[in-house]
This record gives C-alpha cells, structure tokens and sequence, in this order.
C-alpha cells in the first residue's frame, strides 16, 4: 500500500480499513473522523444522525471561492466467502495487489465507499493544494437505508456546490440517478410434519457473480433466488414438493450470488427429482455461459425435518417465479438512452422457525414508474398470501441542463488527459437525490475511480484510477466559481 500512488490518499485508505464499518455499526468510524479533525484544528459537527462534517477553510488567493461540499458515505458493505472466518465488527480488511488492482482476502474490499472517504481525508491532511473553502461530508448507513442522508437536517452543509465521490467508473461524469424502494413479503406460520414416505433433499447453488442491483443490472447476470425458484416451481407442479428452508442473499442492494434450499419429496420420485436437476443445472449454465461462468451445483439427501404449510409453500415459490425481475424499461430521454430506467431485484429469501422473509428493491428515475414497479412486486406477493410492507424510498435526482459545476468538471477532464468524458446518469441510488430535497440549491456531480464487483467478496479498486481522479478533483477545486 506504501507504494501506491497518490500516496496521500491510499495512506488514508489503509488506516481507515483497520476501522470496522459495517452500516447502522459505524461508531468506530465517526469516532475516528471526530479525533481526525480535532488534531488538525478544523471545525468538526457531528449531527443527530451521525453524519460528520469537517471544515477546512480556503488556501490563500482562493477566498472568494464559493463553497464547495465534498461528500462520501462511511460505511460498507460486509460480505465474505463463505470458508473465510471474518468478523467485520473486530477485524482489519487484508488488501493485496494484483497487477493494476486492489483487493482484498476473501471479503469485500471498502472502496465503496472509503476510497471516496480516503480522498476527503487526503484533502483534509493536506495544506500544499489550491482550492476555495470547502465541507468534507460523511454520511452514516448509506449501504442499508440512506439513513445518514435522510436524517441530515437542512443546513448542515453551507455550500452551493457538491461533488460525490462515490461512483465507480472514471472518466463518466453522473448528473442523475435513480430513486428506489425496498418491498418486504413475510409469510407466517407454524410449521407441521412432512408426509408419510417423503424423503428430504438439499440443493445449493454458489460462484454467481452476483454485483451491485442497480449498477450491474443491465449486466443480465443470473440470479440465485430465481433460478431456485425456476427449479421449485417446475417440481411444485409435478408433484408433492414440501418446501423447509429457503436462504439466499444478504443484501437488498446486492444480486444474489449463492442460496440452499431442503425440500421434501415423494420418496418414489427422487431419482426422476434428481434427473431434473441434472437437466435444469445444464440448460442454466448454458443460458448463462457468458455472465456465470462458474456456476457450482450440488444436490444430496437431507435431515427429516418440520416443514413449512403446503399453501405458503406454493405462495412462496409461485410469486418469487412471477415476480419481475431484471431491467423492465431503458430511459426515453435522448441524452440518458443507454441508462437503464425502470429494475427489480429480488435480493433475499431468509427463512426460520416461523415465517419466510423476501426482500426486493425497485428502482426507477420516472417516479410515477418507481410506484408502479413497486405496486407491482407488492401485488405478486399480496395475491399469495404474504405480508408486505415498503420503506419510504428515495427520489430520483434530476439532470440540471444549466449546471455551472458540469462545466467545471467536463472543462478540468479534457484539459487534464485530452479526451471528453461521458456525462450521464447512473441507475444506482445515490445520496444526491435525497440531497436536491433538503438543499434544492445544491449543484451537484458524481465522480470517483473504477471499481469492479462491489458488494461482493471480488470488488476490486483500479489503482491507476485513483491518481486521475484525485487530479481532477484538485483541478476542479481550483476553478469553482466566486460566491454570489
């Protein structure tokens, strides 16, 4: 890590990955933040919520400069192969370099979004650059609920523009996002007995790439839930499949990635059970042959054990089939063409002693669609016996056509590496739409370096990237606006 450049920020990055961070635990973090500012004399808040801000006045002849707000989320997402022993409340990330990319060992790496948190640092700890007054902001719990931004009271920031850097493809240029809400479906009950002369089987399925529910859902990546779900409700119509555990995915922001299911069967038809299995595993992996390349199945017998009601296991299994899933529509707006508008993402299936819980996430940057897709999904599970309810959301940020700051940062770019960047939007949910509500004023731009495979144990930092953007960053704070 010493040797990485720019130095600055990725000596920020290695100490605040010996922090543990995960959403809604973040005290560790703001605690850190709180101490950091202390040392260095800057004036540092932290709000009700949790949200920290730090700042640093301008460097000398910049005075006049309009405020500039600098924002990154302080949490993480924590998920790790499943043969690694990790406690994301205790331990250190591990990194290593392999060739141009950063990783870390067997977990997710934190770049999203602590390499954005390591360049406000970096800014903080650094009285050699050029730039106006400027608010570095830290937001609590953005992985999980947007908590930090949805809690920020107005006020709490005083500048006029902000720069988000938690994007992960350099050289494009965010102006828009996508809003979202989370349907959750529980269904009840008390489990009973499985029949006479049924005989229990185990299947699992794991090596998906799985990847972030909005930014890599055009990627038609497969999707553990449903493909289980393809399987359960081929055999459910065939014959007396009694469903027991269901359990896939952890996050309701993450494409599933692996999943188990034990089931009963009529024991007579195991081996035809097993020769489906065969069947479907095959066709699967040639459907996805590009996408999952390595795909792991496996199928074996399985502990007698209660099982869930024959109606909730068919509501289950039918509405997890017929729910939408994947990208529903692409944007309309010319300059948005190749955004995707409209997703649905069944995230997890969670089952216990009682009851069976769903999670899916909608998102859209046509409000009136976002309510529709989520009406949808609800509708699914409503009609198969479920309890549903859904969060809030969050709303989709709209392109300013007359932003001062979009120039700024196109202008800096082509005048920095000589090519034009790509300004577009992104269907990933980001703290900007929930910032354009409090502070209609704000004129806002998302950047940040290449990651790969966020949210799962294979995110990568392209380390290259992280030198450009710091570059662009200083060279944009060097040419914001006067104040008005």
């Amino acid at each position: 890590m010493a040797e990485l450049k720019p130095a600055r920020v990725f000596e920020q990055f290695a100490r605040i990955n010996q922090i543990p961070r995960p959403s809604k635990h973040e005290e560790q973090m703001i605690a850190y933040l709180k101490e950091f500012g202390r040392k260095r004399g800057l004036e540092t808040l932290v709000d009700e919520t949790g949200n920290v801000i730090i700042r640093k006045p301008a460097s000398k002849g910049y005075e006049q400069r309009a405020v500039t707000v600098l924002q990154s989320h302080m949490d993480m997402v924590c998920d790790k192969l499943v043969d690694v022993d990790f406690d994301f409340h205790k331990d250190a990330i591990q990194t290593y370099v392999e060739g141009d990319w950063l990783h870390a060992k067997g977990t997710t790496l934190g770049a999203d979004d602590g390499i954005g948190v390591a360049i406000e640092l970096a800014l903080l700890d650094s009285d050699d650059l050029e730039h106006g007054p400027i608010e570095c902001v830290f937001t609590r719990d953005e992985e999980t609920g947007l908590t930090g931004a949805f809690g920020m009271k107005a006020g709490f920031m005083t500048g006029d523009y902000l720069i988000n850097l938690d994007s992960e493809d350099e050289g494009q240029i965010f102006v828009s996002c996508a809003g979202g809400i989370n349907t959750t479906a529980t269904f009840r009950f008390e489990r009973e007995k499985a029949p006479e002369r049924h005989f229990f089987i185990e299947a699992s399925l794991k090596g998906l790439n799985g990847g972030h529910s909005g930014d890599d859902i055009d990627k038609k990546r497969a999707n553990a839930i449903k493909l289980m779900a393809r399987f359960l409700y081929m055999q459910q119509e065939k014959l007396d499949l009694r469903l027991a555990q269901w359990n896939s995915g952890k996050m309701h922001n993450a494409i599933p990635r692996d999943g188990k299911i034990v089931f009963a069967v009529p024991a007579d038809r195991k081996e035809q059970v097993r020769a489906d299995w065969n069947v479907f595993t095959a066709g699967v992996e040639d459907e996805f042959h590009v996408t999952d390349k390595n795909m792991v199945w496996n199928m074996e017998s399985a502990e007698a054990q209660p099982v869930m009601p024959k109606t909730v296991s068919v509501g289950l299994i039918r509405a997890v089939q017929a729910m939408d899933n994947g990208v529903l529509a692409m944007c309309q707006d010319e300059a948005l063409a190749s955004m995707v508008e409209t997703s649905s993402n069944v995230a997890s299936v969670q089952s216990s002693e009682g009851e069976v819980v769903v999670v899916a996430s909608q998102r859209s940057n046509v409000m009136s669609n976002l309510r529709n897709m989520a009406d949808s999904v609800k509708a699914v599970f409503q009609l198969a016996g479920a309890e549903v309810v859904q969060n809030d959301g969050y709303p989709a940020w709209k392109m300013n056509p007359d932003s001062k700051l979009v120039k700024v940062t196109v202008d800096a770019y082509r005048k920095l590496f000589g090519k034009e960047p790509q300004v577009k939007g992104i269907h990933a949910g980001l703290e900007c739409g929930l910032f354009s509500e409090k502070y209609p004023h704000l004129d806002m731009v998302s950047f940040g370096p290449t990651l790969r495979c966020v949210h799962t144990p294979d995110e990568r930092l392209s380390i290259p990237t992280v030198q450009m953007v710091w570059d662009h960053l200083l060279e944009i704070l060097k040419n914001i606006p006067a104040k008005q």
